[in-house]
């Protein structure tokens, strides 16, 4: 029996190292027909980037799910949870001073993340006008991406700390 408990705990240490030593997968592109905005704010950060729109909440969701799903090594799923933030919390996800909707964070557990924050204007002096072009709505993505060395001495760390736990608390 403890032959076999050893044999599933490191089975599933291997497992869970190829997982975190899957490359990231790079930042999504933009939606089909959509403007990059070129505002200061939008463009200070690398992994933080954002587009003027006309899609609706659930279809800009599936869309950076479909994008976001799938590791860079082919059409390998990688485990994703989408979470739901109220829009207050844009100022500490996205940017301060972030003009919010709603916002929701799209996670590979132990791994990336990227929070998709939407505004829709619903004052008249909110409204998007671009070139003479109305938009319905701007949506800024933020990636927030991990190294592969990150997060294996994580898990190494805590396999030795398990190790540990188990060897001064294995004969209480």
């Amino acid at each position: 029996m403890r032959r076999l408990l050893t044999f599933l705990f490191m089975l599933l240490i291997l497992v869970t190292a190829v997982y975190l030593a899957l490359p990231s997968p790079a930042f999504p592109p933009p939606p089909p027909n959509s403007l990059q905005s070129d505002e200061p704010a939008d463009t200070e950060s690398v992994y933080r980037r954002a587009y003027y729109t006309d899609y609706s909440r659930s279809e800009i969701m599936a869309y950076y799910k479909k994008q976001f799903q799938s590791s860079p090594l082919g059409r390998l799923p990688l485990l994703q949870i989408r979470l739901n933030y109220p829009p207050e919390d844009a100022f500490t996800y996205i940017r301060d001073q972030t003009q919010s909707s709603w916002l929701e964070e799209l996670v590979h557990p132990g791994r990336e993340s990227i929070f998709i924050n939407g505004f829709y204007p619903t004052k008249p002096t909110e409204q998007i006008n671009i070139n003479g072009v109305h938009y319905l709505n701007k949506i800024t993505v933020h990636y927030y991406p991990s190294r592969a060395v990150s997060r294996l001495t994580v898990l190494a760390l805590t396999v030795i700390a398990v190790i540990w736990l188990k060897k001064e608390y294995g004969q209480v």
